[in-house]
């Protein structure tokens, strides 16, 4: 039977069957003109000079931590065995490139309110050894950047954002997902915009962005500009550069049915953006004194991808009779992302070590669930909730 409540809806209309004909009337389906005007108008709308669209959030990720290593950039570079600081609670493809680029990882706790970093866990967590700070914006809250950026700005750390789930949010009027060097965003069917499957990168670094042009596709010079930071001059001759290999790349590329998909709902964006924060609203009025769980705490101007539950100590409700609860009122719900990542059996795998203790992090992983947001009014669902 399908959930009353689920988590995700589509905000599709005939805009999008509109563009997947545009797509299919062209007859041309690999990545295109399409992918790239969808990409400029993306920077544009985030207020970045540069987008680099991927098949993936997770693959957006990837392409981040590739061009962190092939960087000519001394200053930003991240080598094997370098540190990075990350948050102890996140989705697996945050920290699964940051192993496979040879990183050590040092797990810092979330605040329980927040769900983003302990500020005060993360700042005795930086060390002379420390060299980049993932940041994840959970749940559609972004992080407190101007503490952020100043611990990291005056120590040279390189900060990157995985912002797959928090497309629109924003803190003192700037876009989340701009404040690092690069951001991740998702486009996957049950995030703020969709083209079923995607992601985009963002940045303002030129070289940065000719490096992920080459990763993106194979490692080759086909998709860099004549002038280039990679490669410097690429020849007039198409023949010579068409497989010529200068980058230890991926094929992460987009479909053009994804970028026409993209454009169409970036346009929508604002509303949807504005429709989930309405209910983000109401939510916080009718749940924020909730006897039984405590909701997420908002820092800047959340895009609210779901509504966090995280059952009060001492309460006496047990999780597993919360999900019970749900289930029977027609919600679908899901644990807080993938809770301590820590404590997976993936671990045996990483370079990392855990700063102090991580007890924020197993309490929701213990006790911690969400729902779905959308970008319609959801009265209906808010009042089951506060039933609870």
């Amino acid at each position: 039977m399908s959930p009353i409540y689920p988590l995700a809806t589509s905000s599709w209309d005939q805009a999008e069957q509109d563009a997947l004909q545009r797509v299919i009337d062209s007859d041309m389906y690999s990545m295109g003109p399409e992918v790239r005007a969808f990409e400029e108008e993306f920077a544009a709308h985030f207020g970045s000079k540069h987008a680099v669209m991927v098949n993936s959030g997770s693959s957006a990720n990837l392409l981040m931590l590739a061009a962190l290593r092939y960087t000519k950039n001394d200053d930003l570079r991240l080598m094997p065995g370098d540190e990075i600081i990350v948050p102890a609670v996140s989705w697996s493809t945050t920290y699964y490139p940051l192993q496979q680029y040879g990183l050590r990882l040092k797990f810092v706790d979330i605040d329980r309110a927040t769900l983003n970093y302990d500020l005060n866990a993360l700042e005795a967590a930086i060390s002379d050894k420390t060299r980049a700070l993932m940041v994840v914006n959970l749940l559609g809250n972004p992080n407190d950047f101007a503490v952020l950026q100043a611990l990291c700005a005056p120590r040279g750390i390189v900060m990157i954002e995985d912002n797959c789930e928090s497309m629109g949010a924003s803190f003192d009027g700037k876009q989340a997902g701009t404040f690092g060097v690069m951001g991740s965003y998702s486009s996957f069917f049950s995030h703020h915009i969709s083209t079923m499957e995607g992601g985009m990168v963002t940045c303002d670094d030129e070289e940065l962005y000719h490096v992920m042009l080459s990763l993106r596709a194979h490692g080759w010079t086909r998709n860099l500009p004549k002038f280039n930071h990679v490669t410097g001059e690429k020849s007039e001759d198409p023949f010579e550069e068409s497989f010529r290999f200068v980058l230890p790349g991926y094929n992460l590329r987009p479909l053009e049915m994804s970028g026409a998909l993209g454009r169409e709902q970036l346009k929508k964006l604002p509303d949807l953006i504005k429709g989930r924060r309405a209910n983000g609203a109401l939510v916080q009025a009718q749940l924020g004194n909730h006897a039984k769980f405590a909701i997420q705490q908002e820092i800047g101007c959340s895009s609210w991808f779901g509504f966090s539950l995280v059952i009060r100590e001492g309460c006496g409700l047990a999780r597993a009779d919360l999900v019970k609860q749900l289930l029977a009122k027609g919600f679908e719900c899901r644990p807080i992302v993938a809770g301590n990542f820590a404590k997976n059996q993936v671990m045996q795998y990483f370079d990392y070590e855990i700063h102090g203790s991580l007890t924020n992090a197993d309490y929701i992983d213990a006790n911690g669930l969400f729902v779905g947001n959308h970008h319609y009014p959801i009265p209906e669902a808010v009042a089951a909730l506060a039933e609870i």
